[in-house]
């Protein structure tokens, strides 16, 4: 039964990184023409809150204490607000491709923050994984800095690399409260309190954006309006915590490096990017490196074979 759950939460966090693969190039196709990046900061915030809480109807009521409420309150930032509008202005002026790469990184800062939060160790493995991993990364920004490709951005590329940062905050933090409280209920807070804290700095933003000035509906636009706020944002964070429920938050980070495989696909396939040899050795290092932190033994293991030899002398 045990390992069944565990496959359930690979396949939960899987679906999941595969929606936020296909959300690059359509949010992109979305930004600036049809929507300022404020504007669909905030409407993915509000949609998803309307949508969690109308969900949580149908669902037994959870009972949160104001300590949980708290904490609750720092992942909605982290998870939600900042991860959101940093990732969404980078990727206005930066290239979906190198910001599918730079969200490979994510493990390598769950690690680290592990180690600090959850006393996890760091094994050798670990120390080499993250050294490739942020050469990599490390590499792909100072080539947006030289390079002649205008859909490359140091500043962008920046932005969502602090923007998955704070992103590997929420999944560390927020592991205890899964254990505790369904989807839905994590959900509905997080995006509540994120809606409120970015909605006065961004509202102006909805009424000044193309998309809402149209007298003829293109059904293109509303399509992918509506891809990014059903498709990338409420289904992918119903999916994230029932996964951490049933596997650790460095093997739920791990599934970030598929977002660099299905977005370099979609978006050189229309023509919305290239990806050259150079960043692909960048990826390359970075998928190396995260192998290796993700295959690297945890607090937990190391235990677990300490308490064998134990047991046997």
């Amino acid at each position: 039964m045990r390992g069944n759950e565990k496959l359930k939460g690979h396949l939960l966090i899987l679906a999941a990184n595969v929606l936020f693969a296909i959300n690059m190039p359509i949010s992109k196709f979305l930004l600036p023409s049809h929507l300022e990046p404020e504007a669909l900061t905030v409407m993915r915030m509000a949609f998803a809150c309307v949508m969690f809480w109308i969900c949580s109807l149908f669902v037994p009521a959870e009972k949160v204490p104001l300590k949980d409420m708290g904490t609750l309150f720092i992942c909605a930032l982290c998870g939600v607000g900042f991860n959101q509008g940093l990732f969404i202005w980078g990727l206005n002026i930066t290239s979906p491709v190198d910001a599918s790469i730079i969200a490979t990184a994510v493990p390598i800062f769950v690690m680290i923050l592990a180690a600090f939060i959850l006393k996890e160790p760091i094994t050798r493995m670990k120390a080499f994984g993250v050294l490739l991993g942020i050469t990599g990364a490390v590499s792909l920004i100072l080539q947006s800095a030289n390079s002649a490709n205008q859909t490359s951005s140091l500043a962008g590329n920046l932005l969502i690399t602090f923007s998955g940062f704070i992103y590997s905050v929420y999944l560390v933090l927020s592991k205890p409260l899964t254990m505790k409280y369904s989807a839905i209920t994590m959900m509905k807070w997080m995006f509540l309190f994120s809606t409120l804290s970015v909605l006065p700095f961004t509202f102006g933003h909805i009424a000044s954006s193309p998309a809402f000035h149209r007298t003829v509906l293109d059904y293109q636009e509303l399509g992918a309006i509506f891809f990014v706020l059903f498709g990338a944002t409420f289904v992918p964070y119903l999916l994230i915590p029932m996964s951490l429920k049933r596997i650790r938050p460095t093997t739920v980070s791990m599934y970030n490096y598929v977002q660099p495989i299905i977005a370099s696909f979609i978006t050189v396939l229309i023509g919305q990017d290239t990806f050259s040899i150079t960043k692909l050795l960048s990826a390359l290092f970075v998928f190396v490196g995260v192998y290796l932190v993700t295959q690297s033994k945890s607090r937990e293991d190391m235990e677990k074979e300490k308490a064998a030899k134990t047991t046997k002398k």
